[in-house]
């Protein structure tokens, strides 16, 4: 009876040896499963992060190439159509209409958009990069070490994201301090103001070509370029509400 006893008891302390194996062995595997599953987070957001990354370095160098069509547009106009660089026009049906009416234009020879003249595609800006703002074009401002003193006709892209105008100064080697345009004088009647993103009155148009005598042309803080001639690169207009960046390509230096 004795000996029953014992091994009831051992079979007992069996038992409740394996219990708290299993019951370590359980709480082995929720540890794991948690660490397994903060991994995959993890992983997850520095995937995230990543395709960001090379979502943004793939619409800097879209906006690039674009930019690069427009300028070879106007060359054609110039060269090609043997048009002068005042006759240069911007219009389209998607474009503001103060760029003109594209239709209503007898000779689009000169026109950027028109198969008979530079044959440029009209494009909106990629998503995510700016507040949605379309491509401007204005001749009021001089970029450092481009061509003379006088201004320049430039493409501006408007309000890009700081993200997008670091890549894009980054892919210009235009390493250091971020580029600036200082100054806070708001466009009116012959000034172009101190900001290369000029507004509605300095669009290029019929009424609105360069920025010449007797207005003086918006200069940006050459002090804060790192590569010159700047003739592509996004600057920040510090002293403007919000502090905006553009980005702006010239495409005729003068």
């Amino acid at each position: 009876m004795r000996h029953l006893s014992e091994k009831k008891v051992q079979i007992r302390h069996r038992k409740h040896g394996e219990s708290g194996n299993v019951l370590f062995m359980v709480l082995i595997a929720v540890v794991l499963i948690g660490a397994l599953t903060a991994a995959i987070q993890m992983t997850g957001r520095q995937e995230g992060t990543h395709i960001d990354r090379e979502t943004l370095i793939i619409r800097a160098s879209e906006v690039q190439r674009y930019a690069s069509e427009l300028e070879r547009a106007v060359m054609f106009i110039m060269q090609q159509n043997t048009k002068s660089e005042v006759d240069i026009r911007f219009a389209h049906p998607d474009a503001n209409a103060d760029y003109g009416d594209l239709s209503a234009d007898a000779d689009p020879t000169d026109q950027v958009f028109h198969k008979n003249g530079g044959a440029a595609n009209y494009r909106e800006p990629p998503a995510g990069i700016n507040d949605g703002s379309a491509w401007e074009f204005y001749a009021g401002t001089s970029l450092p070490q481009v061509g003379s003193d006088k201004a320049d006709l430039v493409a501006v892209l408007p309000n890009v994201t700081q993200a997008f105008c670091q890549k894009i100064n980054e892919l210009n080697q235009q390493g250091g301090a971020q580029p600036e345009d200082t100054g806070a004088v708001a466009a009116a009647g012959n000034d172009p103001g101190s900001c290369i993103n000029i507004g509605a009155l300095g669009r290029f148009d019929n009424g609105r070509q360069f920025y010449d005598s007797p207005s003086t042309p918006n200069t940006v803080d050459e002090t804060t370029f790192t590569t010159m001639p700047g003739t592509q690169g996004c600057v920040q207009c510090v002293d403007m509400p919000g502090a905006p960046y553009h980005f702006y390509h010239v495409l005729y230096a003068r």
